[in-house]
């Protein structure tokens, strides 16, 4: 997974520029040693404390609602733009400066909220069980051809990441051709959805499929070893494979972030742009 850590750190140091408080919250949904890491940076640098409230995307969202004008929240950070775009209600913009214009291409960011950090959602495969030939040209669309039935793992329906591809295809192909796609996909499946997209990828590795959809990051995380010795040697199993090279390109997606609506510091943090 690549980090934009130049992103994160200017709009943290935005917030530096903004603020005569000495700390900053920020409500997380992301769990990477990186972000820790960029935090401690930024106090270093600056002397403002960051506050970091952890939770899933969810809980998080649940309680910046609820708690309204008493939200705490300063910053939300989280996974997927669909994720970003569903709670753009609850955003008040303003990571808009010229730096990170310049840093984040146009389609990682809106006037609500700016990407951080970007990942592909790619095709894994089993060597030793898909050919070559069977791979040249390997699309999205071809996922659901029946020369791949039984052989497919891919996460359930509900999976965010799952609903911002489908959400992809619908807009290059139509609803109507998506509908059967996705008819062609369960046709495909080597056994119902479960897990998460690392179980996707255990399952190559342990001969239950032959290809699966994972995002791109978590084969790095289970080849580090920080997932344990069993999943780094199921990684190692497996190849990764970017689907529509020779049309629009792999499917991308970002963890960003927004400013939240009625934050402790809204009046200061509406100066950054």
């Amino acid at each position: 997974m690549r980090i934009i850590t130049i992103v994160t750190y200017l709009f943290l140091l935005s917030f530096a520029g903004s603020l005569f408080a000495n700390e900053v919250n920020i409500f997380s949904a992301r769990h990477y040693d990186s972000d820790v890491q960029l935090y401690e940076k930024f106090t270093a640098k600056t002397g403002i404390k960051v506050n970091v409230v952890s939770g899933k995307s969810g809980a998080l969202e649940k309680r910046i609602i609820e708690e309204g004008e008493d939200s705490k929240a300063d910053l939300y950070i989280t996974a997927d733009a669909g994720r970003l775009g569903a709670f753009e209600a609850n955003l008040q913009g303003g990571l808009t400066s010229a730096a990170i214009k310049s840093a984040v291409p146009s389609n990682f960011r809106t006037s609500k909220w700016t990407g951080i950090a970007k990942r592909a959602r790619i095709v894994y495969f089993a060597p030793e069980r898909v050919s070559g030939a069977e791979l040249a040209g390997l699309t999205y669309e071809s996922l659901a051809d029946p020369k791949w039935k039984g052989r497919l793992v891919i996460r359930a329906s509900n999976n965010i990441y799952n609903q911002s591809l489908v959400a992809s295809l619908i807009k290059n192909n139509g609803k109507g051709k998506v509908a059967d796609w996705s008819k062609g996909m369960v046709a495909n499946m080597a056994r119902s959805p479960k897990g998460n997209d690392r179980a996707q990828i255990l399952a190559v590795a342990a001969g239950e499929a032959d290809i699966a959809v994972a995002n791109t990051y978590y084969l790095a995380l289970m080849l580090s070893g920080k997932k344990g010795a069993e999943q780094q040697a199921a990684a190692k199993k497996v190849k990764p494979f970017f689907p529509n090279q020779d049309g629009r390109g792999t499917h991308m997606n970002i963890s960003g972030a927004g400013l939240v609506k009625g934050a402790p510091n809204k009046k200061k943090c509406n100066k950054i742009s």
